[in-house]
């Protein structure tokens, strides 16, 4: 350090440099460097005159009083009661904690995911229900092919090939009769939507509608697509019953 920034008459410094003290005591306070010169700025209550002090020469930048009185008296109180800051370490427990936090978090989320898609299917199958309901209410043709499937238990995505078998076989009529078959030559006419003989009704109609006629629409037509499944196969009934080689509905 220069001699112009000692007093005269003042005793040499004991111990360690006036440098090494500035260097010292900026590295535990934090130092805000401005071109070639580092400024100190002490806390309120060190016990350091904060009054101007005018500098022989201009240096960049602005000195605090404190390091300007350190500057002119190497035995001013260079820190007072600063001192440097230290944070608590993280322990391994510490990130353990902190990654069991955020997997329940996750689990959380997850559990609440599952309960919104939940309530979505069961607002979903209930608004199918109702439609269906209301499609059976209105009766008709699609009222009770709509049962029928609900009944056994299977997609209403059948409805459009059953109906199309239903069409070729009686008309859409449940009262419909054959008289000119074999069957009914034999004394067992075709009867009802999905036109079945006695025997095979009583064989295939679902066991909650047996102890309806085999004219009745909806125990007739489970009757029938029970008989198509086991015979023929599901692709059968969803594909509107068998053809012929031109593509021509035949019977069952």
């Amino acid at each position: 350090m220069p001699a112009r920034h000692l007093v005269a008459g003042s005793p040499p410094p004991a111990g360690p440099s006036l440098r090494t003290t500035v260097v010292a005591s900026a590295a535990a306070v934090g130092a805000v460097a401005t071109g070639t010169f580092t400024a100190l700025v002490p806390t309120p209550g060190d016990g350091v005159n904060v009054a101007a002090a005018a500098d022989e020469s201009p240096m960049p930048g602005a000195l605090s009083a404190s390091t300007a009185a350190l500057l002119r008296n190497p035995g001013t109180q260079a820190i007072g009661t600063l001192a440097p800051i230290t944070a608590a370490p993280v322990t391994g427990d510490g990130f353990a904690a902190a990654d069991q936090h955020l997997a329940m978090l996750g689990k959380a989320a997850d559990i609440a995911q599952k309960i919104a898609d939940q309530a979505a299917k069961a607002q979903a199958a209930a608004a199918d229900k109702a439609r269906l309901d209301q499609v059976i209410a209105t009766g008709g043709l699609d009222g009770w092919i709509a049962e029928a499937l609900r009944v056994l238990d299977l997609p209403q995505s059948y409805g459009p090939g059953v109906k199309k078998i239903i069409l070729s076989e009686s008309g859409g009529n449940p009262h419909a009769i054959n008289l000119t078959d074999s069957n009914a030559r034999r004394g067992t006419p075709s009867q009802g939507l999905m036109q079945t003989i006695p025997s095979t009704f009583r064989a295939y109609v679902a066991p909650e509608l047996a102890g309806r006629a085999i004219t009745d629409p909806v125990a007739n037509i489970t009757a029938g697509i029970n008989y198509m499944i086991a015979n023929y196969g599901v692709g059968t009934l969803t594909s509107g019953g068998r053809t012929n080689s031109a593509g021509d509905y035949i019977g069952y």
